[in-house]
């Protein structure tokens, strides 16, 4: 299974489905669509059922969501999640079904915008109102996502770059602890634990080339899970090239490893990172 941040699936559709037809993904979750799911449907409705791909969808135009391509089932699907509050309305940021029996959560967890905004105080709200429906939830779970929080100092280039910005704080970071105490665990990092990793890179400043980045797309696998999984990595290939998301997908293999356990970020990047100090693009 995949989980990938395509920032406009109409602009990605160059990417996607040759993509897919690479990969191969049994399950994908998509976050930042952009599309109401009648646009996508007529995107790409066929091409996606041509491929053998059932599809759940939360989407509004423009802004925000998700989507949930499935080729091994696609039962009791949801949209939202319960309890969770708006802002002011609720927004398209949560999708979810069983695929193959595992119960699939596709995520896009608000930015937060700066600490202690209304949107960050948002931000928390709809983390903890998602802890409650995945401590409800089936003990066979797996949430995928642009989670908007990188888990620890070791998940950005540097951390001194990130002080006063969202994503690194502690109530964030607890957040996410919080989740990770009902038993869902972050595999890549558990299968990778001193590696660089990183799944996003501005589009600004070459952040890409020079790999300053921050890993806040995360698949998080439930301990019954967890044995089954045979490789996790993040597919760099994805971002690089012309017209590419800002994110790149994170795989994760259950079962078996078509590709092998090939390693964290595939390819590894050419850059080994700053020599020096870099202030994060958007800092004033």
């Amino acid at each position: 299974m995949a989980t990938w941040n395509v920032n406009s699936v109409k602009q990605r559709v160059p990417r996607l489905l040759p993509w897919l037809d690479q990969r191969k993904p049994d399950v994908l979750c998509l976050q930042e669509t952009k599309l109401a799911d009648d646009a996508f449907t007529a995107l790409l409705g066929s091409e996606l059922a041509d491929r053998g791909y059932e599809v759940a969808l939360f989407g509004e135009t423009q802004w925000n969501g998700v989507a949930l391509l499935s080729r091994v089932g696609l039962a009791d699907v949801t949209v939202g999640v319960a309890g969770a509050p708006g802002f002011p309305h609720i927004e398209a940021r949560a999708v979810a079904a069983t695929c193959g029996g595992v119960r699939v959560h596709s995520l896009y967890v608000p930015n937060g915008r700066e600490p202690e905004s209304d949107h960050y105080k948002y931000k928390l709200e709809w983390l903890a109102a998602l802890r409650d429906v995945l401590g409800a939830g089936p003990a066979d779970a797996v949430v995928c996502g642009d989670i908007n929080i990188a888990p620890t100092d070791a998940d950005v280039f540097d951390p001194e770059a990130y002080i006063g910005q969202t994503h690194v704080t502690e109530p964030e970071r607890a957040a996410l602890r919080a989740i990770e105490a009902l038993g869902f665990h972050d595999v890549v990092r558990e299968r990778w634990p001193s590696e660089r990793i990183f799944s996003y890179w501005d589009y600004r400043a070459g952040m890409f080339h020079r790999d300053l980045g921050m890993r806040i797309d995360l698949i998080l696998a439930s301990t019954s899970v967890v044995p089954r999984v045979r490789a996790a990595w993040i597919d760099r290939h994805a971002r690089k090239g012309a017209g590419p998301s800002d994110h790149a997908p994170v795989i994760v293999d259950l079962d078996e490893a078509p590709d092998g356990d090939i390693g964290p970020v595939v390819p590894p990047p050419s850059s080994p990172g700053a020599k020096k100090k870099v202030k994060l693009p958007q800092s004033k």
